[in-house]
């Protein structure tokens, strides 16, 4: 469990938004994963195991609350953990008004096409990951992101000036 559940809670975060409700979906994947935990299969890694919990776990929160507009928040909470330096006010103002045009990007995909992206680029998983936690075929998966990257590119086609 110490092992995965930095991974687990990040994940749970990026989808959630709300590092409570992330902090309560990263233990309902925990208590989930002992109570099934003799039908494991060590030929799945125990970290795409756990994330296919987490997924699940993270989606009944979501669908308890019925409000998809948080994944903004909690996404760009991780952007903020991979900051590096501290910018200036006008970097940071003109950071968050890229953000704000990705987020916006972002949740008008549908969950489909959000979730692989989720996964990719705030989870760094492979595209063979993705398809194991999301229960589809690597070529599902690279269709869905290549789909999800050229709606975003038409979408932000205005954002691309540095």
């Amino acid at each position: 469990m110490r092992q995965h559940e930095t991974d687990v809670f990040r994940l749970t975060l990026s989808i959630l938004q709300d590092p409570s409700e992330a902090h309560e979906a990263t233990q309902d994947t925990f208590i989930a994963a002992l109570k099934v935990l003799s039908k494991y299969q060590e030929k799945s890694s125990l970290q795409a195991w756990l994330f296919t919990i987490a997924v699940n776990a993270s989606r009944s929160w979501l669908r308890k609350r019925k409000v998809l507009e948080k994944l903004r928040n909690a996404l760009t909470v991780v952007f903020q953990f991979e900051t590096q330096k501290q910018p200036t006010l006008e970097e940071s103002v003109i950071q968050n008004e890229k953000e704000t045009a990705i987020w916006n990007a972002l949740n008008e995909l549908d969950e489909k096409h959000r979730m692989v992206m989720v996964l990719r680029y705030f989870q760094d998983l492979s595209s063979r990951e993705i398809a194991e936690i999301l229960s589809l075929s690597e070529g599902t998966v690279h269709s869905r992101l290549h789909t999800a990257r050229e709606r975003l590119r038409d979408a932000l086609t205005g954002l691309q000036r540095d």
